[in-house]
């Protein structure tokens, strides 16, 4: 007895639409792939970030101690200036 509308394809063993069925779950795994590779570059970034903000403080610590130190100098320097015009004087 043969049944016509059945198909052995689209019974137990077979896959009634694989269209469907590889899509959506190739879309869905292409997904969670593209969603981690996102979450692993944002979170390169934010390390990036921290290193470059870190570096950032360093060099401004360093700015400001060659800073005081171009005012001690200078403050020496006009001293200095100043005995020598009183030498002079």
């Amino acid at each position: 007895m043969s049944y016509p509308q059945f198909d052995d394809q689209s019974t137990w063993g077979g896959s009634a639409s694989p269209a469907l069925d590889t899509g959506s779950t190739g879309d869905i795994v292409r997904d969670a792939i593209r969603k981690e590779q996102l979450i692993k570059e944002i979170a390169a970034s934010q390390e990036d970030l921290r290193n470059m903000l870190a570096r950032a403080k360093a060099v401004q610590k360093e700015t400001d101690k060659l800073a005081a130190g171009n005012e001690t100098l200078q403050m020496y320097i006009d001293n200095l200036t100043v005995q020598m015009a009183k030498r002079r004087g």
